[in-house]
């Protein structure tokens, strides 16, 4: 059965804001084209100063979101969420689609996806690309297929500088909308004795097992389909949560019972307008004890008040 894509088309300086309304429509799917600062990202990731030609006739005032809907969802449903939302935001816009096969779709997607640099510990290695240097870093093996969370975006990045700062050998880990599981099998990567990773989307459970498998720690990964209120129970050192700001708002009535007075509660995903909101909705008895922060986007990580 064919996807359905749906391009945006939205200017360069609206599209950390569009972005974060993209996530709402579906939990996987989605890259990003923006080539507003080419030739500085490509010195800093590359070291080199020759780029395609093709890369340089791509306009750099516009930036591309790119949605795959899975067969069994609504298409025009997410489009008309798409231009509400944007049009409440004030955002100028464009939208296409059309039909993919879900290997034509994996294709496209994978040219956008390169081995990257996390923090002073971890590489991502996307599973198809055998050209890297580890230099020395843990090397995280991922195939996303289309679960969100690849470390290519700043929400990722953030969770896992975070995590390569807290993560302590013997640590139980919850992560809370696991999507590819790149979270859960950082933290075992670096040192964490077992990880749970829970997520409404079962493809995306699939892929986090995967991933788990394939980097050598599925004897100590548990991949759950379902509700947090529903499946979590216990206390965890670790709990990552790096979804979207609404989500993690609905989470802080729950997430207080999981914690320890040790745990580190790691929230991203929140774009910068909706900060104050995710604040305002967290259990008083939790503190935040750092931020982080990259291009509008926060990650937060906080701990129970002694």
């Amino acid at each position: 059965m064919n996807w359905t894509e749906i391009i945006a088309e939205v200017n360069s300086a609206d599209l950390d804001k569009a972005e974060n309304i993209a996530h709402m429509t579906v939990p996987y799917g989605l890259y990003i084209e923006d080539y507003s600062e080419l030739e500085q990202e490509v010195l800093e990731i590359a070291k080199i100063d020759l780029i395609d030609e093709e890369l340089l006739k791509q306009d750099r005032t516009k930036g591309k979101i790119h949605i795959y809907i899975s067969p069994e969802s609504n298409p025009a449903e997410a489009a008309a969420f798409l231009k509400e939302r944007f049009e409440a935001e004030g955002i100028s816009y464009k939208l296409y689609s059309g039909e993919c096969d879900v290997e034509s779709c994996l294709e496209n997607w994978k040219k956008y996806f390169n081995p990257i640099n996390i923090g002073e510990k971890l590489l991502i290695r996307p599973v198809w690309r055998d050209d890297y240097d580890p230099q020395g870093r843990i090397v995280l093996n991922l195939e996303p297929g289309l679960a969100f969370g690849t470390g290519t975006h700043e929400t990722t990045r953030l969770c896992l500088q975070a995590l390569e700062k807290h993560v302590k050998k013997g640590d139980i880990m919850l992560d809370v909308g696991c999507g590819s599981g790149i979270l859960s099998v950082a933290a075992l990567l670096l040192g964490a004795e077992h990880a749970t990773g829970i997520d409404i989307d079962p493809l995306a459970v699939k892929s986090s097992i995967e991933n788990a498998e394939r980097n050598n720690v599925a004897d100590r990964y548990t991949g759950i389909h379902g509700d947090l209120a529903e499946k979590a129970s216990g206390c965890y050192d670790i709990i990552t949560a790096n979804i979207v700001a609404d989500a993690i708002i609905m989470l802080s009535a729950d997430i207080e019972k999981l914690m320890n007075d040790k745990t580190i509660y790691i929230m991203s995903g929140i774009i910068d307008t909706r900060l104050d909101d995710v604040l305002s909705a967290l259990p008083p008895t939790l503190r935040i004890i750092e931020r982080y922060e990259e291009k509008g986007w926060i990650c937060l990580a906080a701990i129970k008040n002694k």
